[in-house]
């Protein structure tokens, strides 16, 4: 059996840029006579590693200049052959989700370690080969690969194609690229069951059926993408990220339209990153871990609450496997601050019309060196508010005691620019590089142009981006969008390290409850009817703002007692009760 995994990413291997195979000049198997590296048989002879040859020496992943190579040991539990392999020194997946008809199964990863490609098995958008790329198994040795399991009843069924699929991407902002016209006119198009009224009603698509498809905003089009996923005929449907772009409330309603899909003759399986709503949305759950761009294992299936708290712990006891070597905590730390604090900028009984939707606001102000998260559903004027912060737009009346420079990381993120990584971060690579480049891990993506990044990628540039620059006040919208949970965890290290070193206020609108949980020092309210007016209250301390928040919203919050992680309490359950009872919307 092999040893380790050697992957090369083509796209970053130059053989002749690099002083003609540098890394087979430098392998020690090489000099001693064997060919460990070799050139490939490609057109562009991209470089080969022997992984039956290669000693895992370490030298030619760090000497390459382009960092195109990755020599990983392999878990000794991993001992039988992958699912599926893309080719020689590529991406390797092993084991399969678990669908299981009647349920919601959650898929809980990093990016990068095969969550799409287990879809594509799924979907039968990819026969998977057990690692024989250039002499596939016929479905014969596929189904005794998986012999005895799950899998193997459900990859029977594909094969008989008694198995019908329904698949909702990622990326729902790509959707305008593709499709022309109004909504209902997309969703009429798919429509296979004739229930186009009955789940625009469920997932409130009404107000804008007769939009074209390029003027909504992404919560609309992230419900959209949904409703055309579910409106054609399947059995099983896979929703990646469902939950992107939605406010905190659509969350909580499309998880439970979610939850209504499960039927006995009907599975889902969706991909999650918001870990309130995973554990709300789903039944059972898949943990997916391994290593980014080099090979993915899919755990065994378990409970939403277990699976959660073991992912979180980064060990499966069932598997006696460790993943990570340290549990994340998204632990609330006390403010230790003792300074008093410092206004930035303070405003006073603001109103502006704009349009047919009113804002007001109470008095509030704002400090340096401080947090901001900004709770509201979509189309409530949290962005106006910015504007009007940021002197682009002056109020109707009321007053703001100062003008400051705000930076703006905006919620739709540029896709199609040529420039690369690296021109568009000029600042921050020259300012910021400890702060800012070295965390969010972007200097593997220098060369990449901001085309070719995908959606978690795109938003670490932005967040590079926007923080690098000589403001004074800072707004991320929807920071965690296409982030997973670890990442999560590290741009939040990273927007609490800024305000701090930095003296500055940022301010956050998230819809992560659990993120905004973690980052938040203070937080402002918005509360009112999306696209008819919105009433800004706060900021008020943590615990006031979040029990005002979800008092709106109906719904109340626990600690897990392992992980300390919220979770929405059962309506009606004793704990829930309880906790209205007492006025207590949060813990």
């Amino acid at each position: 059996m092999r040893k380790r995994l050697a992957i090369i990413d083509r796209d970053k291997c130059h053989p002749m840029e690099c002083g003609n195979y540098l890394c087979a000049k430098l392998c020690p198997v090489n000099r001693a006579g064997a060919d460990c590296i070799f050139p490939g048989d490609d057109p562009a002879k991209k470089a080969r590693i022997d992984e039956f040859l290669c000693t895992g020496c370490g030298i030619c992943p760090n000497r390459c200049p382009f960092g195109a190579i990755q020599i990983i040991n392999l878990p000794d539990t991993l001992n039988k052959d992958p699912v599926h392999r893309y080719g020689e020194n590529l991406f390797e997946l092993y084991s399969l989700p678990s669908p299981l008809f009647g349920q919601v199964t959650g898929i809980l990863g990093k990016n990068g370690i095969g969550k799409s490609t287990a879809l594509k098995i799924m979907g039968n958008l990819l026969k998977p080969n057990l690692g024989r790329w250039q002499n596939p198994p016929d479905f014969k040795e596929v189904i005794a690969y998986f012999r005895g399991t799950e899998n193997q009843k459900f990859l029977e069924k594909l094969h008989r194609n008694e198995i019908t699929l329904s698949y909702k991407p990622q990326q729902v902002d790509l959707i305008p690229k593709q499709f022309s016209g109004t909504v209902r006119e997309l969703l009429t198009k798919v429509d296979t069951k004739g229930k186009m009224g009955q789940v625009a009603e469920q997932l409130h698509l009404a107000k804008f059926l007769e939009n074209e498809i390029s003027t909504i905003s992404g919560g609309e089009l992230q419900r959209t993408a949904i409703a055309a996923a579910v409106l054609k005929e399947a059995n099983l449907f896979l929703l990646d990220e469902p939950t992107s772009f939605l406010d905190i409330k659509q969350r909580i309603n499309t998880s439970l339209f979610i939850r209504s899909l499960a039927t006995p003759e009907k599975a889902i399986i969706a991909i999650e990153h918001d870990l309130i709503i995973l554990d709300y949305m789903t039944d059972v759950m898949n943990i997916m871990y391994g290593q980014e761009g080099a090979f993915g294992v899919v755990s065994g299936i378990k409970s939403t609450r277990e699976g959660i708290n073991a992912f979180l712990e980064g060990f499966l006891k069932e598997e006696n496997v460790r993943f990570r070597d340290r549990p994340l905590k998204f632990d609330k730390t006390q403010d230790a601050r003792k300074v008093l604090p410092r206004n930035l900028i303070s405003w006073d009984n603001i109103q502006k019309k704009l349009g047919n939707f009113d804002l007001r606001t109470e008095r509030g102000t704002l400090y340096k060196n401080e947090i901001i998260g900004i709770l509201g559903e979509n189309g409530i004027g949290k962005t106006s508010f910015i504007k009007i912060l940021a002197g682009l737009i002056a109020p109707d009346s009321g007053t703001v005691d100062t003008q400051v420079k705000v930076a703006y990381k905006p919620q739709y993120l540029e896709t199609t620019s040529d420039l690369t990584v690296s021109e568009f971060l000029l600042e921050a690579i020259a300012k910021y590089p400890h702060q800012l480049i070295k965390p969010l891990d972007l200097e593997k993506l220098f060369s990449q142009k901001l085309s070719e990044l995908s959606g978690g990628q795109l938003q670490r540039v932005a967040l590079a981006h926007c923080l690098s620059q000589d403001a004074q006040l800072f707004l991320l919208d929807e920071p965690s969008a296409y982030l997973d949970v670890e990442q999560r965890l590290v741009i939040s290290k990273v927007i609490k390290t800024v305000a701090q070193e930095r003296d500055v206020a940022i301010l956050v609108v998230d819809h992560d409850l659990l993120f905004m949980d973690y980052i938040s020092d203070r937080l402002v309210v918005f509360s009112g009817t999306p696209a008819q007016n919105g009433l800004l209250r706060g900021p008020f301390p943590l615990e006031e703002g979040m029990n005002a928040f979800l008092r709106e919203l109906g719904i109340t919050l626990r600690r897990d007692p392992v992980s300390h992680r919220p979770r929405i309490n059962s309506p009606g359950s004793v704990k829930d009760r309880e906790q209205r009872d007492e006025n207590k919307w949060y813990y």
